[in-house]
């Protein structure tokens, strides 16, 4: 069967000027995968970061509601195409392409192009990262990420429940396969604090993720309570870190996942081995 490159031996870098990249997953839909990629852009990028936000769910894109953007981009010319913007990030979505109330109906070869058509042609410029939020599950879209550009690693998302982390598995397992690191594990939904007396419930139970990571050795990077502003700023376009309806302790929640994932890219670079990277073989 013919060789695929693992993550980081594309011949060339399609994202010049491109630091890191770093991929978003989910084993399944309904974690806040798109939630917890948005916001810890923002909370990368109130750091003081140059931030991309690469949404890659070709058939479900979230990021323009999210981020309240309905323009369709620019281009300079020949394969070259403007990136919008919103709240200092820079954006690419299929949805900026197409009209919303229709339903994208591509085959895997289609994907594959898009993908590279978002790294390869958008004037991304000189970034610290690059978040890419990729649909949920382990089909084509993260397979042609990992093919067409050197990701840094990937941040996988679940809930607390035990049936959420059998998805996680499956998605950490994807990672793997194609030599992607995953630089850490995020618990969304993670409790939930009441407004008026401070109490915090489980409502999910609480720590499979970090349990469950540790005994991967995977890096755990924080927890995020559940709280209903969330949910309505996101569909309002305003996303948790920049509502000022967001209770201080879920902000600080993103913040403390941007700081422990700049950490893990930090150590992954001073660690990574040097020479020659090995081929995967079996996946076409």
């Amino acid at each position: 069967m013919a060789e695929t490159p693992q993550a980081g031996q594309a011949a060339a870098n399609p994202v010049p000027g491109v630091k890191n990249i770093i991929a978003v997953g989910a084993g399944k839909g309904g974690v806040g995968k798109s939630t917890v990629a948005v916001n810890l852009a923002l909370a990368l990028r109130e750091a003081g970061n140059t931030v991309g936000v690469m949404d890659a769910d070709v058939y479900g894109p979230s990021i323009p509601t999210m981020l309240a953007v309905n323009e369709q981009p620019r281009g300079t010319g020949p394969n070259s195409i403007d990136p919008l913007e919103a709240y200092g990030l820079k954006l690419m979505s299929m949805g900026f392409l197409l009209d919303p109330e229709k339903p994208m109906i591509v085959r895997g070869p289609i994907v594959h192009s898009v993908v590279r058509q978002f790294l390869g042609d958008v004037q991304w410029g000189e970034l610290d990262y690059l978040i890419v939020d990729l649909p949920p599950g382990t089909g084509d879209v993260a397979l042609s990420l990992a093919q067409s550009c050197p990701l840094t690693g990937s941040v996988v998302v679940s809930t607390p429940q035990d049936v959420a982390l059998l998805d996680v598995h499956k998605a950490v397992s994807m990672f793997r396969t194609l030599n992607v690191p995953v630089v850490g594990l995020v618990e969304n939904m993670s409790w939930y604090e009441c407004a008026k007396c401070g109490e915090r419930e489980e409502i999910f139970g609480h720590g499979g993720a970090q349990a469950w990571g540790a005994e991967q050795k995977i890096p755990f990077l924080g927890g995020v309570p559940i709280h209903a502003s969330v949910a309505v700023g996101g569909d309002e376009g305003k996303p948790a870190l920049v509502d000022e309806r967001t209770p201080e302790n879920v902000r600080e929640a993103f913040r403390a996942l941007a700081t422990q994932l700049a950490k893990q890219v930090q150590i992954l670079r001073e660690t990574a081995p040097s020479g020659p990277l090995i081929q995967i073989e079996g996946l076409s």
